[in-house]
């Protein structure tokens, strides 16, 4: 198959891309290292939580939102303040527009229906131009994580059957292709076949090599909430020594490989201390993946007491 583009990683974003892509009649070839019952990604195991600002939701509970609410929040969350941050505010200006304008009809069309009770996570400290949300805005889909993964996946395989989508699990991106300046292409490993369930960590055994060449490479690789040892490399100076003991809210897979191996290409990998962790998060007694842990939802504006009661 000739792909137009290539697509690193068959997560959520991997697949709104791929899907993105091949609506406007793209041929793309997607890449996972995991096996295909993996599809989707972390997000399958999401509670399905999406922001949306002045929805039908808010306005039926009586939740006054707007756009210039909403940018004032995540502004005074991101608290932009670093030379970098020239694209990471405009991209956070162009998504809070699409989080109050067209984001809720275009995934409506997708299928996505909405749980009408709309919560209200990250809740603001109540500052004018503080952080977090100062209105509810915390929109839960119908069948959580697996409810978001599903139109999208049905869309790619529709894609698929037409040939337009090609998918290549078990293929391991070790390198981006570089030529006159340009990324032309992926190179790395053909893993052996897993039949492991989802979440649980599959074989890395190379069963072969591969190379596949597009005019355009996306990288949708996810984070590195898998890999305990990248997260506290990453940990911010200004919070100390980072936690002696973790748990992992995401399978192994979501380990961070490619972010490194974007810098390696000349990609811009910013900010890797801007991260966003739990301190919610408890054990697993019962886990799919090693060192399991699952977060407790505590109440909106929660009151932090130690053994003895002292706050």
């Amino acid at each position: 198959m000739h792909a137009n583009a290539i697509v690193v990683g068959a997560g959520l974003a991997g697949l709104a891309a791929t899907v993105e892509l091949a609506d406007r009649g793209r041929r793309v070839l997607l890449l996972d290292q995991e096996p295909e019952q993996s599809l989707g990604g972390q997000a399958f195991w999401s509670l399905g939580g999406l922001f949306l600002v002045d929805s039908p939701e808010q306005r039926r509970l009586g939740i006054q939102d707007s756009l210039e609410l909403a940018l004032r929040d995540w502004m005074g969350s991101a608290a932009f303040d670093r030379p970098d941050d020239r694209w990471p505010r405009r991209w956070a200006e162009a998504y809070v527009h699409f989080a109050a304008g067209e984001k809720r009809a275009w995934l409506h069309g997708l299928g996505l229906r909405f749980f009408p009770v709309v919560g209200w996570a990250e809740r603001g400290d109540g500052q004018p131009g503080g952080h977090g949300n100062s209105v509810p805005r915390f929109h839960i889909t119908w069948g959580t994580g697996p409810g978001v993964l599903a139109p999208f996946e049905a869309r790619v395989r529709a894609h698929a059957a037409a040939g337009r989508v090609r998918f290549a699990f078990r293929h391991r991106v070790d390198a981006l292709l570089r030529e006159g300046g340009a990324v032309v292409g992926v190179r790395g490993a053909v893993l052996e076949p897993s039949a492991v369930e989802r979440g649980r960590a599959s074989s890395r055994v190379q069963v072969g090599a591969f190379e596949a060449r597009a005019g355009a490479v996306l990288v949708t690789s996810g984070g590195i909430g898998g890999n305990l040892d990248l997260v506290r490399r990453a940990w911010p100076a200004r919070l100390g020594t980072p936690p002696a003991h973790m748990v992992a809210g995401v399978p192994a897979h979501v380990d961070g490989r490619m972010r490194e191996i974007t810098a390696e290409a000349g990609g811009r990998v910013i900010h890797p201390d801007r991260m966003w962790h739990y301190t919610e998060g408890i054990r697993n007694w019962d886990p799919i993946w090693q060192n399991h842990g699952i977060r407790i939802l505590p109440g909106p504006s929660s009151l932090w007491l130690d053994a003895e009661g002292n706050r």
